[in-house]
């Protein structure tokens, strides 16, 4: 932790202005996706990239749109529900929420060519769906043992100051002179100052240095709304009935949500209080990939196949808006009443800070095998990586965010994905369905977030995520033209999540559950 602490304030030193840092956990959140598409598609666990002929792999091997030999229009919706359990310290709590959701409508265009031609069939494809539902809910707390979020807010005040002094003109400022919270006059930390203009930051007796408080317990809680809308173009060809290649144009759409609370009692000696702190913020932008594939039929006389796919870094453009209310209520040995204390962001009312940045994500590479059993029966399997460390964030201006792309590099890793279905017809027109995925963690266990010292943003938690585990069943029904689909999707990982950085502070454990059920309608012309 000491390294990156360094590492930051060298950097940033040279440049002299206040900054806002995009963290890795914003690069992390924006980048791979969910399970999530027709009810068919999740039923079988997404793994169709070889199987094609479903208007879901549009997103993960463009080929598969290439097997279609008519039209088709579909629409899905459902329910999700998730739960997040968490346990600090011996403490536990959990919290969830249930929404009703619109998650997929799209069409395919079929175009015979001819029979006797190479080119069989040329296929267009629309497909929307959304690729990440961010909803969710959560609630913990507990014991600190003298650990404190204060003691990193004088951390950072610490390294933003030249003198003592500095600290008395930022507690008494009120309107004249240097504004401490202005990013053209001064360099200070806004969560650094909150906390000095609130009692929570203050100089030592011996004038070496600052100090934050001892803290006896905390409480926090969340709220995240929204999620990527993603939307497909597809062109895609057949070949021979051999071979099938296809491009997807990826245009999405971003928009996150969160607010938190935080607090904590907080005691020093004969002094105790406590405080609170609110934290609003909101990603919202819009990006840009493109992805190729083929999927190829090896043996004539055999249902056998097997598909590649490469997806192209998302270039997202974004802007990131975010205000905190930090509180403060102190009774100090010796005074008569308790003192309290109430600091705004600036601009705290209209939304205070906005920040315009990039971000690419890291390439994408996708390998696939199906086969049709006695005619009966439908497997697939399907492997994908992709290297979340080699992220990248951007100045509006387009510089790289150089300190931010090496915490990327430091904290995230690549992640591997194995997704396996099956469908098995029961009568021609009834089908069961079942599938799992399994997607290892794409971060390091040593990763955490520490603010820079001159940083503007004041949301100090993060949380790293393991392993997720996906188990999804379904079933379906295929008339002559009309068709209709149900699944069930319940997905599982465990995180460790910090409210603030500190060396010694332990990990809350987390375990995340979400249910999803799942309904799509379609007709084939």
């Amino acid at each position: 932790m000491k390294q990156k602490w360094m590492m930051a304030t060298a950097c940033l030193a040279a440049i002299g202005t206040q900054v806002v840092a995009q963290t890795q956990y914003d690069a992390a959140r924006l980048t791979g996706s969910e399970l999530n598409g027709t009810a068919r598609f999740v039923g079988l666990g997404g793994a169709m990239g070889a199987l094609g002929a479903d208007i879901s792999v549009i997103g993960t091997n463009p080929a598969g749109i290439g097997l279609y030999r008519s039209n088709e229009v579909s629409a899905s919706f459902g329910f999700n529900a998730t739960a997040a359990k968490s346990n600090f310290s011996g403490t536990r709590m959990d919290d969830s929420r249930t929404r009703a959701s619109f998650d997929q409508a799209g069409f395919v265009y079929s175009t015979k060519v001819g029979n006797r031609t190479s080119l069989r069939y040329l296929n267009f494809g629309f497909n929307y769906h959304k690729s990440k539902n961010f909803n969710r809910l959560m609630v913990a707390g507990g014991g600190l043992n003298g650990l404190s979020q204060t003691q990193q807010m004088a951390n950072m005040m610490e390294g933003a100051i030249n003198s003592i002094a500095e600290v008395d003109r930022i507690y008494e400022y009120n309107g004249s002179g240097t504004n401490p919270y202005s990013p053209t006059q001064s360099d200070y930390p806004y969560l650094g100052v909150m906390g000095v203009r609130t009692d929570l930051v203050g100089v030592r007796k011996d004038e070496t240095g600052l100090k934050g408080w001892n803290g006896e317990a905390s409480g926090y809680k969340s709220r995240e709304e929204g999620g990527i809308q993603q939307y497909d173009f597809n062109i895609s060809f057949n070949v021979e009935d051999r071979m099938y290649f296809g491009a997807t144009l990826g245009v999405y759409d971003v928009d996150y949500k969160r607010t938190t609370y935080y607090t904590e009692d907080i005691y020093d000696g004969a002094h105790e209080g406590f405080y609170e702190l609110q934290n609003w913020f909101r990603t919202e932008g819009t990006g840009v990939d493109f992805k190729v594939g083929a999927i190829f039929r090896p043996l004539e006389d055999s249902p056998f196949r097997f598909g590649l796919a490469v997806h192209t870094p998302t270039w997202y453009t974004l802007t990131d808006t975010y205000a905190s209310d930090l509180y403060s209520e102190i009774q100090f040995a010796g005074e008569e009443g308790v003192s309290k204390v109430e600091e705004y962001t600036p601009d705290y009312v209209n939304g205070a800070t906005l920040r315009d940045y990039e971000l690419r994500t890291p390439w994408k590479f996708n390998a696939s095998l199906g086969t049709v059993v006695g005619g009966i029966m439908a497997l697939g399997a399907e492997y994908e990586f992709s290297d979340y460390g080699s992220s990248k964030l951007y100045y509006d201006g387009g510089d790289e965010m150089y300190n931010q792309s090496q915490y990327i590099k430091e904290d995230l890793k690549g992640v591997h994905t194995l997704r396996i279905g099956m469908e098995t017809r029961i009568v021609p027109e009834f089908s069961l369905r079942a599938g799992y995925n399994y997607s290892t963690s794409g971060f390091e266990k040593t990763a955490y977030k520490a603010l820079d010292w001159n940083d503007m943003r004041t949301d100090t938690e993060y949380e790293n995520h393991n392993d997720r585990h996906t188990v999804t069943v379904g079933m379906g029904y295929r008339g002559k033209a009309f068709f209709a689909d149900l699944a069930y999707k319940y997905d599982l990982y465990k995180s460790d999540f910090y409210a603030f950085s500190a060396d010694a502070l332990q990990a809350t454990k987390l375990d995340n559950e979400r249910h999803q059920v799942l309904m799509t309608v379609g007709f084939r012309f």
